[in-house]
C-alpha cells in the first residue's frame, strides 16, 4: 500500500517516467501501468482458486453442522470427532483444514441470524401494573461467620423498575413461592402477568413456539395471586433484559462488600432495607423522580394483595418402626402411634409439617445441609415417644430422644434413676405434658430442685388427680387443709410439711390455675 502511493505520487505528482521508477523500485513496467492506471488506490490480489481435500466431504461436514445446532452443548460433537469421523469415511487432509472449516460455517450462521432480525431488538415499554420479570442467580453471603452460597431470587416490576433481592438455600417450589409472596408484599400488589424463562419448578415441558407443559403447583400459585405466567423463548435471556440486567447491577450495588449476617433470615430483612433504599436513590431513566416516585404511582394499577399462598410441596412419606421420617438426608420424629404407617410430608423453606387423616401431626424446622460430607442429623421431639416410654420405661436411661430433655427434667431423671423404680416414675410424670402445661409441670419440678436437698424428688400427681385439683375440687379432701404457695414466691415451700398440697399460680387470674404436689422424702 505504501509502494503504490509512492509509484502514484512520483508519476502525477512529480512527472517521473515509468522507466526512471521502474529502476527505483525493481517493479515491471506492466505491474507500475497497473498501479497508474485510473481509480486503482490499493492493491489487489487475485486468489486462484485450488481445489481442496475437504471439497469432497463439505456437503458431509455441513449436514453434520446443521444437525449439532439443534442439539445442547454437551451433545455436540468438537471439530476433532468430526475430524476423524471424517478420516473414517476416506478424508485424508489435517485437523486444521477442518477446523478451519466449521469455525468459517459458525461465523456465516451467525452472520444470517443476525441479518434476519435475530440479533437486533425492538425497545420494550410497559403500562403500570402490566408485568414483572423473574429469575434466579448464584451468590455467595457470610452467615453464622461461613461462607455460604445461596440462591437469589430476583423480581421486578417492568414499569417502575422497582425489584426486590431474596435469598434461599435452594431454587426448589417452597422457595420459588416464597419468593413471589415477599415480592408482592413489598410491591404492595400484583401486577398482570410475570415474564419467565423456562426454570424447571415452572415448566415442565417445552414445547414448540410458545407451548409449554405448566407445573401444576406454579399454575395453583399463579391461578391464586391472579395473574398470567409468560415465558421467554430457550436461550433468550434478552426477553426478559429488565430483570436480568438487575441480576448484574445487583452485585455491584449490594452483594459486593456485603456485611456478615447471623442467619438467612437476618440477611433478608438487610435486602429488603437495603433494596428499597435504592429505589429512592436511582433515578428511573424514563420517568421523571426515582423508581420509588414511580412505584408509588404504579401501585394503584396493581391487583390488591390476596392471602398468602399456601406454598408447600407434599411428599407420601412412611414411618419407620423407630418413629421417623426420611427428607433430604436428615431424619425428623413423628408421634409414636404412626409407627410403620403411611404419613404426609408437607415442604415449607423453613419448616416441615407432617399431617395424616386430616390432621396435623407435628411441625419441626427444616435443616437444609449443603456439605455431603458431614453426617446427616436426627431431628428428635421427645414427647412423640412418651407412648413407647410408657411400655417399656426401661428405654428412658438410654433413649436418644430423651436427650434433649429441658435441664429441669433432666436433673431430675439423673436423681430419680438412682432408686428402683424411678425409671416408671420418670415417665409417669413426663407423661403428664400431654394432658397438662408443660410450663407448669416444669415450674413444679424447677421449685423442688431448688431447695437443694440432694435426695428430695418431685411428684406430680396422676392424671385423674391434677384434673380434679385443677378444678379446685378434690373428693375425701378438705380443701381448706391445702397450703397454696405462688411460684413467684418459692421460698415459702420451706415450711411445707409432707403431704402439703402446692398450688402454682402461673398464668393470669382469667385463666385456669395447674395443681402439683409436692413432696419430701
Amino acid at each position: 500500500m505504501a509502494l503504490l502511493s509512492v509509484i502514484r505520487r512520483w508519476h502525477f505528482r512529480e512527472g517521473m517516467a515509468i522507466r526512471e521508477i521502474e529502476r527505483r523500485t525493481g517493479l515491471s513496467r506492466n505491474t507500475i501501468r497497473k498501479y497508474l492506471r485510473e481509480h486503482t488506490v490499493e492493491p489487489k490480489f487475485r486468489v486462484p482458486d485450488r481445489p481442496s481435500k475437504l471439497d469432497p466431504f463439505a456437503e458431509k461436514l455441513t449436514g453434520w453442522l446443521r444437525i449439532d445446532a439443534t442439539k445442547s452443548r454437551k451433545q455436540k460433537r468438537s471439530a476433532k470427532q468430526m475430524h476423524a469421523d471424517l478420516v473414517s469415511l476416506g478424508f485424508d487432509g489435517g485437523y486444521g483444514r477442518v477446523a478451519a472449516f466449521v469455525r468459517a460455517w459458525k461465523t456465516d450462521r451467525q452472520r444470517d441470524a443476525q441479518a434476519s432480525g435475530r440479533g437486533t431488538f425492538v425497545p420494550l415499554v410497559f403500562a403500570p401494573g402490566e408485568a414483572f420479570q423473574f429469575d434466579w442467580s448464584e451468590d455467595f453471603a457470610v452467615l453464622g461467620g461461613e461462607r455460604t452460597k445461596l440462591q437469589m431470587a430476583h423480581i421486578k416490576l417492568s414499569h417502575s423498575r422497582a425489584f426486590l433481592l431474596r435469598a434461599y438455600p435452594l431454587q426448589t417450589h417452597e422457595m420459588l413461592f416464597d419468593a413471589h409472596w415477599h415480592a408482592f408484599r413489598v410491591f404492595g400488589g400484583v401486577p398482570a402477568r410475570g415474564i419467565y424463562d423456562n426454570m424447571r419448578t415452572a415448566v415442565d415441558r417445552v414445547g414448540r413456539g410458545k407451548e409449554r407443559q405448566i407445573n401444576m403447583r406454579f399454575l395453583a400459585m399463579t391461578n391464586h395471586y391472579v395473574y398470567e405466567p409468560e415465558f421467554c423463548n430457550p436461550a433468550a435471556g434478552w426477553e426478559k433484559g429488565q430483570v436480568e440486567k438487575n441480576v448484574r447491577d445487583s452485585r455491584h450495588q449490594m452483594l459486593q462488600g456485603m456485611p456478615g449476617f447471623p442467619d438467612l433470615a437476618a440477611l433478608n430483612a438487610w435486602l429488603e432495607d437495603r433494596c428499597q433504599e435504592l429505589w429512592r436513590q436511582t433515578p428511573h431513566g424514563k420517568q421523571p423522580g426515582t423508581i420509588a416516585d414511580v412505584w408509588a404511582e404504579e401501585q394503584t394499577a396493581l391487583m390488591p394483595l390476596p392471602v398468602a399462598f399456601d406454598g408447600f410441596i407434599e411428599l407420601s412419606k412412611r414411618v419407620s418402626p423407630t418413629c421417623l421420617i426420611s427428607f433430604e438426608r436428615n431424619r425428623y420424629s413423628v408421634p409414636a402411634s404412626f409407627a410403620n404407617r403411611p404419613v404426609s410430608l408437607r415442604i415449607y423453606p423453613e419448616r416441615l409439617v407432617v399431617a395424616a387423616e386430616g390432621n396435623i401431626l407435628c411441625e419441626h424446622v427444616r435443616v437444609i445441609e449443603r456439605s455431603h460430607h458431614l453426617p446427616p442429623k436426627t431431628i428428635y421431639d421427645w414427647r412423640h415417644y412418651l407412648a413407647v416410654v410408657q411400655r417399656k420405661p426401661g428405654a428412658l436411661r438410654n433413649g436418644a430422644p430423651f436427650l434433649e430433655l429441658p435441664s429441669a427434667f433432666r436433673q431430675l431423671q439423673d436423681h430419680m434413676l438412682r432408686k428402683p423404680g424411678g425409671d416408671r416414675e420418670m415417665v409417669d410424670i413426663l407423661a403428664l405434658v400431654l394432658h397438662h402445661d408443660e410450663q407448669a409441670l416444669l415450674t413444679a419440678v424447677e421449685l423442688a430442685l431448688a431447695e437443694g436437698v440432694p435426695d428430695a424428688h418431685c411428684e406430680v400427681l396422676g392424671e385423674a388427680e391434677a384434673h380434679r385439683l385443677a378444678e379446685g375440687v378434690t373428693e375425701g379432701e378438705d380443701q381448706s387443709s391445702w397450703g397454696t404457695v405462688t411460684a413467684t414466691d418459692p421460698a415459702m415451700l420451706k415450711d411445707l410439711k409432707v403431704g402439703d398440697a402446692v398450688s402454682f399460680d402461673l398464668k393470669s387470674a382469667a385463666e385456669p390455675t395447674k395443681i402439683s404436689r409436692i413432696m419430701k422424702q
